[in-house]
């Protein structure tokens, strides 16, 4: 019964067209007044202790990091030495744009980010050359949002906030610990490279099935030229995943370093941007870093009273009495991420439903790490699927086609997406994989 209020109560406030973090915090502070005798001052410690670790200020320092590359003309070099590589073939531009995505998304960590960073020169590119706009909208507005699973992807971060410090038992009672940011970096590399692939193919065989335009076969001098001018873009990948894995440095240390590293590429080597340009992106990252960490605070908060209502623990429990296995429960864990995308951004979903499903999860012997990049991959699904598909919007905005359109458009990519979730959710090694290669996990 509790349960049901608090979700009766957090979703008639959404409905109100209230801004998540708000509901969020007007859930908490409701149901907390009137139904409990929990006293003021421990919401209000909450507030500044919940977001009182090391690992949020990852969050601010690759917002930066990512608004100094799409600022400093790092996507655009990274795109023409994708199209040098691979543009000769069926759907030449559209694959390079594929291959852009990705590398662009494992420097950038944000979805959005480089929807926009190579949405907005190569679209106008393969509109040019003759592709239909319909064709280049869903391969860039899907291939986009490989900015989630790619470290160093902010909703990896935000997964380990969310789940940070939590207690968890397993199938036979034994304690199960946390994911932590650097096994999740790890764990997204596998299914981030088989979903680029996934999405390559089925680009090229939509352009090879509709005959579409294929570029001149561009000359090794070219190509070496073209990775020579994006080297220090592409370094960042080499500096943050290498960083993190050599023990260099933590994630949050990496963030830092991919921040300043950003900033010197951007003025000082390609010099795109001037220092008087610095000032403007400061603040448009400020303005994003904000929003977020207000979401992190009220979610924070949310999942305290999760937590003190025992509310995982209970739903664990009715899960076990009603013979739910492994296979189910994932199943129901893809719909309700999958339902939650049509009217949450990614960020809210992670930071409500993490605590909550992890838990359950680990009751039932799903590792932690896995469960993380579960998430990831139904949060790409949700960013291009309307009603608040952040990357619909995005991409509207640049090809100016309206939002039913697109949906339209994207349906190709966006079902390969979906046979690639089923896939992620159960074959567990794909995800983990690399780190127990690398020794990160058991």
């Amino acid at each position: 019964m509790n349960t049901l209020i608090i979700f009766s109560l957090l979703v008639v406030l959404m409905l109100t067209g209230m801004p998540i973090s708000i509901s969020l915090g007007l859930t908490v502070l409701t149901y907390l007044f009137t139904m409990t005798q929990v006293p003021i001052e421990s919401v209000a410690l909450k507030l500044f202790t919940g977001i009182e670790k090391f690992e949020i200020m990852a969050v601010p320092f690759f917002i930066l990091a990512g608004n100094f590359l799409t600022h400093g003309g790092v996507a655009r070099r990274i795109i023409h030495f994708a199209t040098t590589m691979i543009g000769h073939w069926f759907g030449g531009l559209g694959l390079a744009g594929v291959l852009a995505c990705a590398m662009f998304a494992a420097i950038s960590g944000s979805s959005v980010a480089t929807v926009v960073a190579v949405g907005s020169i190569i679209l106008p590119a393969m509109t040019k050359q003759g592709y239909p706009k319909q064709f280049g909208a869903g391969v860039i507005t899907t291939s986009g949002a490989l900015g989630i699973l790619f470290p160093p992807s902010i909703n990896l971060v935000m997964f380990s906030i969310a789940t940070a410090g939590m207690s968890a038992t397993g199938p036979n009672g034994e304690s199960v610990g946390t994911a932590s940011v650097g096994q999740l970096f790890m764990a997204g590399v596998v299914p981030g490279l088989v979903l680029s692939v996934l999405l390559g193919i089925t680009t090229w065989y939509r352009a090879k099935k509709f005959n579409y335009p294929r570029m001149e076969r561009a000359t090794w001098a070219e190509r070496f030229k073209a990775f020579r001018e994006s080297f220090w873009g592409l370094m960042l990948i080499v500096v943050v995943i290498g960083g993190i894995y050599s023990g260099k440095f933590t994630p949050t240390e990496a963030a830092a370093v991919a921040a300043v590293y950003a900033f010197i590429i951007s003025v000082f080597v390609y010099k795109d941007m001037s220092l008087k340009d610095v000032p403007r992106v400061l603040l448009k990252a400020a303005a994003m870093s904000s929003m977020l960490l207000y979401i992190i605070t009220n979610a924070v908060l949310f999942s305290f009273l999760m937590a003190s209502e025992q509310i995982p623990q209970t739903m664990a429990a009715w899960m076990s009495a009603q013979g739910f296995g492994l296979v189910v429960f994932l199943l129901l864990v893809n719909l309700i991420l999958l339902g939650a995308g049509n009217f949450m951004d990614p960020a809210a979903i992670v930071l409500i439903m993490a605590p909550i499903l992890f838990p359950v999860a680990a009751k039932l012997g799903v590792d932690p790490v896995h469960l993380g990049i579960l998430m990831a991959v139904n949060m790409e699904v949700g960013l291009c699927h309307p009603p608040v598909g952040l990357n619909l919007y995005v991409a509207s905005g640049i090809t100016k086609m309206g939002i039913t359109e697109l949906t339209v458009a994207v349906w190709p990519w966006l079902l390969t997406m979906l046979g690639f979730l089923l896939v992620v959710t159960y074959w567990p090694g794909l995800s983990l994989a690399l780190p127990r290669l690398l020794g990160l996990v058991t």
